[in-house]
Formats: C-alpha cells, sequence, structure tokens
C-alpha cells in the first residue's frame, strides 16, 4: 500500500528548530517531485516548499525564504524540511505529498493541484 508518513513535529518556542521526515512506503520517491504543505486552524492548505525529483531544483514560499530548508535522500526514500528560526505563525499541520511521478527531473510545483499523494500530516506548534 503506497503512503507518505511524516514525523518530527512537535512544540517549539519561537524561535528554535525542528527536522520534519517524510518516509515513502510502497513507493519509490526519486519518480516524484515531493512538497510540503502546511494548514492552520481556519485557513487554507498553502504550499511550503517543494523539491524536484533529483533534487537540484527547490522552490520556498516567500514567508520561509531563508528560514525552511528542503532536502532529499533518493537511497533512503526520505525527503527532509529543516525549520529553522521557527514563528508564531508557522503552527499548523505539515503534510507532505508527492504528485503523479514521471514529470520531469528539474521542477516541482508549490501548487496543491499536482498532487496526488498525501500522508497524514505531523503537527508543529509554535508557542511562548
Amino acid at each position: 500500500q503506497l503512503q507518505l508518513v511524516e514525523s518530527g513535529g512537535g512544540l517549539v518556542q519561537p524561535g528554535g528548530s525542528l527536522r520534519l521526515s517524510c518516509v515513502g512506503s510502497g513507493i519509490t520517491l526519486d519518480y516524484y517531485a515531493i512538497a510540503w504543505f502546511r494548514q492552520a486552524p481556519g485557513k487554507e492548505r498553502e504550499g511550503v516548499s517543494c523539491i524536484s525529483r533529483r533534487g537540484r531544483i527547490t522552490s520556498d514560499a516567500d514567508s520561509v525564504k531563508g528560514r525552511f530548508t528542503i532536502s532529499r535522500d533518493n537511497a533512503k526514500n526520505t525527503v527532509y524540511l529543516q525549520l529553522n528560526s521557527l514563528k508564531l505563525e508557522d503552527t499548523g499541520v505539515y503534510y507532505c505529498a508527492a504528485d503523479s511521478g514521471g514529470g520531469p527531473y528539474y521542477f516541482c510545483s508549490g501548487d496543491v493541484v499536482p498532487y496526488k499523494y498525501w500522508g497524514q500530516g505531523t503537527q508543529v506548534t509554535v508557542s511562548s
């Protein structure tokens, strides 16, 4: 069964850091562009970062540029999101998602539409 499993969320103070992981099960992640999205209570899901199949292209939302870093280790079938300098407004459920697969090696999208497979999410809470 195809699954994406996120982990690494938690409670952290403003200015702190977390590293989220997204592991593929029943899915070979190097076939897919991967993105991280987040959703805060009462708000729409928004794209945070995405990474191309080979990992050479990444794209970040303006709100996280310079603070979050997406990376992938295809040998471990895992995509990471390093969250630094966390702010209160970074609070939300973070989801990883894979697109339909087989796309260009050097492209990824920050929009929800291309993403077909989703994890269950991991909660990130930034609070003092």
